[in-house]
């Protein structure tokens, strides 16, 4: 399917990064449904800017029964089923450098929390979003990942876990779903200038990353969202399981 024909589904794509994939999907001419769990006003107002094929909808993705009515309200509003889902929901978290709690402190419930964000919530969604992309013989699934776990220059220890454990269930899924014409891809950034949760980061440590960048310099989220178009893409319709590293060239994967 082409962009122009699907209708697709961000994950915290009212703000951030979820904003720039959630502007790059529509600029493509998707129809793109913004999920948001307390962002109102930012995603209604997305939304209205970019016209008639954009709804917001709320749900809290670690919940099971929201994400079900999430993909029905959808269907009812748009008279399509999503045939496309970006995973980029992130749990609470703030990339705040030497502020982080350090292995020596930091507790379980910090792991549990970026765990049921990132894994639980994709796999919510995709559970939802599988009978249509199923009758389809079709779909697609975008998880957001990152390079921290081959590259913890920052060692946020329940972050990078979680992505971690996000990566796995990219790739079993992968092989799972595939038979059915799903193809399911991460896409992992370094970090990036600027978002809501890298607002924290001290310039230091981006003028340190960017440095050891091929590119020297910091992706940027309109850069990592254009990435993301590719699997969405027909001209990805051959690739599933992997993970594309988008950080300017500092991890070589």
């Amino acid at each position: 399917m082409q962009l122009s024909e699907q209708w697709v589904l961000v994950t915290g794509g009212a703000r951030g990064l979820g904003q720039a994939i959630t502007r790059a999907v529509a600029r493509e001419g998707a129809g793109v449904v913004i999920n948001y769990h307390r962002s109102d006003a930012a995603a209604q107002a997305l939304a209205d800017e970019l016209g008639p094929r954009a709804i917001a909808l709320q749900a809290d993705v670690t919940d099971a029964a929201a994400v079900q009515r999430l993909f029905a309200t959808a269907r009812e509003r748009t008279g399509a089923p999503i045939s496309a889902v970006v995973n980029n929901a992130l749990a609470q978290f703030s990339f705040d450098g030497d502020a982080r709690p350090k292995l020596g402190e930091i507790t379980w419930a910090r792991f549990s929390q970026q765990i049921e964000g990132a894994v639980k919530g994709a796999l919510n969604t995709m559970q939802a979003a599988l009978p249509a992309m199923r009758a389809q013989g079709f779909g697609r699934v975008v998880n957001v990942g990152t390079n921290l776990f081959q590259n913890p220059v920052v060692p946020y220890h329940d972050y990078t876990a979680a992505k971690a454990a996000l990566l796995s269930l990219t790739r079993t899924a992968a092989h799972d779903l595939g038979p059915d014409g799903i193809t399911v891809n991460m896409v992992s950034g370094g970090l990036l200038r600027t978002t809501d949760a890298s607002s924290a980061t001290p310039e230091a440590v981006f003028d340190l990353i960017a440095s050891l960048t091929p590119l020297r310099r910091v992706t940027t989220p309109a850069e990592f969202a254009d990435a993301v178009l590719f699997f969405l893409s027909p001209w990805g319709r051959a690739v599933t399981g992997q993970n594309l590293v988008v950080d300017c060239g500092l991890v070589k994967d």
